[in-house]
């Protein structure tokens, strides 16, 4: 009779991994378009998330790289992926103030009633009537 021992080692991250991946994140944060555009061509996931649900896009974004975000979306990144906390890209770059990323969120089919606060609701709170005028919202 012999025991059977599970091999738990494939629910353990590899370093390697862990390693790239945290360098792809710090890739959106800088909005280092060129190479983070190269590493989605090679087969890194468009809509990778971090251990909090934040996106690329989600980074690029919140960061103010419009190019960057124009990027991400154009390899298939979704532009109203919300994070764990029900953010999404938009309402990020309408709190930080980045009206390029807006306008990039918005050409790429980012709904500014998605998420939670949305988009819309963020302009509401900070006052900024050009946005709710750009979002087609009172």
């Amino acid at each position: 009779m012999s025991e059977h021992v599970e091999d738990s080692s494939q629910d353990v991250p590899d370093e390697d991994v862990i390693e790239l991946a945290t360098k792809i994140f710090d890739l959106a944060r800088q909005g280092e378009t060129e190479t983070l555009a190269a590493y989605l061509d090679a087969g890194v996931p468009a809509n990778l998330t971090n251990d909090r649900g934040d996106t690329l896009v989600m980074l690029a974004a919140y960061h103010g790289h419009a190019e960057a975000v124009t990027a991400l979306l154009a390899r298939g990144a979704e532009a109203d992926r919300a994070n764990d906390r029900g953010q999404t890209p938009l309402a990020g770059a309408v709190f930080k103030g980045e009206e390029a990323v807006i306008r990039a969120l918005l050409a790429g089919g980012a709904d500014p009633e998605a998420g939670t606060p949305s988009a819309v609701d963020t302009a509401r709170m900070f006052a900024k009537a050009d946005l709710l005028e750009l979002f087609g919202a009172k």
